[in-house]
């Protein structure tokens, strides 16, 4: 390990990201993150990140970033904060990240990736993960990808609480068998693939001991609140505007429409092994979803 033990985070105002950046701080690792010019980062300043400005599509300011950096961290992506240059942010961003990486000689490089990326070329989003991981290889970057499943957190991120409401809303058919993961689990596996040895060039599926369907989350979650939680109906409409941010919507739509339909297959599962070797125990369902529910205040029966 090099003197220097400064990690570059890319992706720290995220969701992930801002979990992951708690995980290195609480194991005292110097911490810079790559912020774009007007995000506010007030929150990390006083944390005690260092915070530099640049973007992922402006090479030079990556290259600024990565200079005098132990490792490189990123959890961005395009597709999941509905930028407008979502597509350009997840694919020539991603490849500026690799280049950048590879000219600052980093010692190790964690990406954030998706599980079965490599299986989806149907799935935009899924497969530019995938072509990020093999840029990451090309430019023989020292680099692990982690592969998580659909996020748990999901499922209030961008409403009300499912679990006080008692209805649960799936991405895909409420009895599709899949791999889901907890953000907090993820942003810790993160945090310590940093200085984890011998994974260079591995990619790591994350996710449980074993798949669930959204029907049987709602059971355990039953079980654990002593009280019903039932499963709805998904609907994704596709727009019909022609604005920007209109197509952006529709391609969007369409992206889910093809990840949900991959869902449905039953192949959206972890092999959690290597997970479980690199970072212990792998979480049960029961596990996590208990976990998940106490963190959003409910009380569980043990």
């Amino acid at each position: 390990m090099s003197g220097n033990q400064t990690v570059l985070v890319v992706g720290a105002t995220g969701y992930v990201g801002g979990q992951m950046v708690g995980e290195l701080l609480a194991r005292d690792k110097p911490v810079r993150a790559l912020v774009r010019p007007a995000t506010d980062a007030g929150h990390l300043e006083s944390s005690g990140v260092e915070v530099v400005r640049g973007d992922m599509l402006d090479p030079a300011s990556l290259e600024a970033a990565m200079t005098g950096v132990d490792a490189v961290v990123t959890t961005a992506a395009g597709y999941t904060r509905g930028l407008p240059e979502a597509d350009e942010i997840d694919t020539v961003g991603q490849a500026n990240l690799g280049t950048a990486a590879a000219r600052a000689g980093v010692r190790r490089f964690v990406l954030t990736s998706i599980l079965t990326c490599d299986q989806t070329p149907q799935v935009p989003h899924f497969w530019h993960k995938k072509l990020a991981e093999d840029h990451l290889a090309a430019m023989g970057v020292p680099f692990v990808a982690l592969r998580p499943g659909a996020f748990l957190d999901n499922f209030t991120r961008y409403g009300s609480d499912p679990f006080t409401t008692g209805r649960l809303v799936p991405t895909g058919a409420p009895g599709s068998v899949m791999t889901f993961v907890l953000t907090a689990d993820l942003a810790r596996y993160l945090a310590e693939a940093v200085d984890a040895p011998g994974v260079d060039g591995e990619r790591i599926d994350v996710g449980w001991t074993r798949p669930v369907s959204v029907t049987e989350i709602a059971a355990i979650a039953s079980r654990l609140l002593d009280r019903p939680i039932a499963v709805g109906a998904a609907d994704f409409p596709v727009g019909a505007g022609t604005t920007g941010e209109e197509r952006q919507a529709r391609t969007m739509s369409a992206d889910m429409r093809a990840m949900a339909e991959w869902f449905d297959t039953g192949r959206y599962v972890a092999d959690p092994t290597r997970q479980g070797q690199v970072f212990g125990p792998v979480p049960t369902p029961e596990d996590a979803i208990a976990r998940f529910l106490v963190g959003l205040g409910h009380q569980v029966r043990v």
